[in-house]
């Protein structure tokens, strides 16, 4: 239990003491009270887990069921909103931002919610869905729904979710809150459409170049072929090249 206090410490500068983290922090109010009704829940005591469950998203607004696993070291910040389901798992280290869904997609029975690895950070507003794995060292874009798997280090935004980076190497400390740091996936599409548009736009204003000075070359000497092997080239290029 005091893993989760250490991590909320470490990653949370508006935490100012310790008490403070104690008294004033739902988050870690909601994953004690999960422990006492996950251990319940183990033992099949009937409707006692589920009333301490409803209690905690009373008071808490965050809504685990008690059969979710949570290993200790989780940050669940602010938290209102947070749902997780009853076949979840969530690995140390994990940072779970407010309005964060881990979700089933249907009826099926068994396991239906996502396994989250350790150390993976979660944005706000993010539903993962399903029986998938989020493998170590993830960082899921806000407002991402996530429906695959995802392999160790890899960055995911979007709707649905699309890696966007991918990486072997661990998130460092520091990087684990940047969220102004996540790739724009339409921006870098944009970008790619501008660099064609500018190399198509240079071609065209070789041809006319090209176009004018032959037909200044006409006018003063009317047996000068009609085109020349650079206008051809130049030509070739704009229709086979990649400017299209």
């Amino acid at each position: 239990m005091f893993d989760n206090i250490k991590i909320i410490k470490k990653y949370d500068p508006a935490a100012k003491s310790i008490l403070e983290i104690i008294l004033c922090y739902p988050g870690l109010h909601a994953l004690w009270l999960h422990k006492v009704s996950h251990i319940l829940y183990l033992c099949k005591i009937p409707i006692l887990p589920r009333m301490i469950n409803y209690f905690t998203r009373f008071l808490t607004g965050i809504d685990i069921h008690p059969g979710a696993q949570i290993e200790s070291g989780v940050f669940i910040d602010h938290g209102t909103g947070v749902v997780i389901g009853e076949t979840s798992i969530v690995g140390s280290g994990t940072l779970i931002f407010q309005g964060v869904t881990l979700g089933g997609t249907g009826k099926e029975s068994g396991k239906r919610h996502p396994t989250i690895g350790k150390n993976v950070v979660i944005g706000a507003g993010a539903k993962v869905l399903g029986n998938i794995l989020i493998e170590d060292h993830v960082r899921v874009g806000a407002g991402s729904v996530v429906m695959r798997n995802v392999p160790k280090g890899c960055t995911v935004v979007g709707i649905p979710g699309k890696v966007v980076k991918a990486s072997d190497q661990a998130l460092m400390e520091e990087q684990m809150l940047d969220h102004n740091q996540m790739p724009d996936p339409i921006a870098k599409v944009f970008s790619v459409l501008l660099e064609k548009v500018e190399t198509q736009q240079h071609l065209i204003n070789q041809l006319f170049e090209k176009q004018r000075k032959w037909e200044e070359n006409q006018s003063t000497a009317p047996d000068t072929p009609k085109t020349k092997p650079e206008d051809e080239r130049i030509i070739q290029e704009f229709i086979h090249g990649d400017g299209i």
